[in-house]
């Protein structure tokens, strides 16, 4: 066991793929001689040398084309996209190109590459730095996405992501790159799309991923101490995505709510509150609740911006409402 910053733990996931396999390489803005905007790729370019740590122009479009044509002709790049709301000028190489040319092709030529960024609110970097935009991604077939909420699998998802087939998008959230966590990277990892209960209840399930999961876990604690036992799902992966496990807990508990920090409109908790709906709807005592972000951009402004998403106390005090008995209407 080790005590390591979710940031370290991704550096030491991109030591280890380097070390074992000399196809696998870095690009991005600033990943070399800088060290990664959020200091992922610090010391890489001295360990690996610039020929397999490369840094480039600030062209996102460029970056990842580049990686898509260098995972064609037999490398495993990594990419880095300093925030992923600068993925929109990235979507034509990554999901026109990157997601579609292993079908097209037959399986005879695939995308072997893995995309990471990172997204969420915490850093006051205001609306063009702060989206939670993992929507994008899980909206296109062919593309894989990771989340990871825990040092854990910040180490072990990536390294998963780099043995893919298909391109993987690999979401980091800003607010998590401090975190530490005591773990074992010899442990074996999860089977790959294979979610994690974090916590196991009988009142309620909430289903979340990312930063989120910190948030639903400290809600759960307040819960608990007022006799509310809430069960927390951290997906890990929202594709592939493990639909089994939140079903047998929604089956098995009765009562649902879906957390995600990206916007409510068309978002992930709107599709994940609609499977949950459809599939599970004759073990449903209440409505499933979806807590998201508000559908606005984010503020620079400290308070409204930690407001505009959801917190453990609105987790909270959506989880009460959802336990609440059902009262008989007054008559009128």
């Amino acid at each position: 066991m080790a005590r390591l910053a979710y940031r370290d733990a991704l550096r030491q996931a991109l030591v280890d793929a380097m070390e074992e396999d000399d196809s696998v390489l870095v690009i991005g803005e600033e990943v070399g001689v800088y060290g990664g905007a959020y200091g992922v790729t610090k010391g890489l370019i001295e360990q690996f040398g610039a020929e397999r740590v490369r840094d480039t122009p600030i062209s996102e479009a460029g970056i990842v084309g580049a990686a898509v044509g260098a995972a064609m002709s037999g490398l495993r790049p990594v990419a880095e996209l300093m925030y992923v709301d600068f993925i929109g000028m990235t979507m034509d190489q990554l999901g026109n190109q990157a997601a579609k040319i292993r079908y097209m092709f037959g399986g005879q030529i695939g995308v072997p590459m893995v995309l990471r960024t990172q997204g969420g609110t915490g850093r006051s970097a205001g609306a063009q730095h702060s989206q939670s935009l993992e929507a994008y991604v899980m909206h296109t077939p062919g593309l894989r996405l990771a989340m990871p909420a825990t040092v854990h699998d910040a180490y072990h998802l990536l390294r998963q992501s780099l043995r893919q087939p298909d391109p993987v998008v690999f979401i980091e959230h800003k607010g998590l790159y401090t975190l530490k966590e005591d773990t074992d990277l010899d442990a074996a990892p999860p089977a790959w799309g294979k979610a994690a209960v974090r916590r196991r209840g009988t009142d309620l399930v909430i289903v979340t991923y990312s930063r989120q999961v910190h948030h639903a876990l400290e809600a759960a604690e307040a819960l608990s101490a007022d006799g509310i036992e809430a069960t927390v799902i951290d997906l890990r992966t929202l594709n592939p995505i493990d639909f089994d496990t939140v079903r047998d807990e929604v089956e098995r508990v009765g009562r649902a709510m879906v957390v995600s920090e990206a916007v409510m409109t068309c978002g992930v908790a709107a599709e994940l509150s609609a499977r949950i709906a459809e599939e599970c709807f004759d073990f449903l005592e209440q409505p499933v609740i979806r807590i998201a972000g508000e559908d606005i951009p984010i503020s620079v402004s400290v308070e409204l911006e930690a407001n505009s998403v959801p917190t453990p106390a609105s987790i909270e005090e959506a989880a009460r409402r959802l336990v609440a008995p059902v009262t008989a209407r007054a008559p009128e």
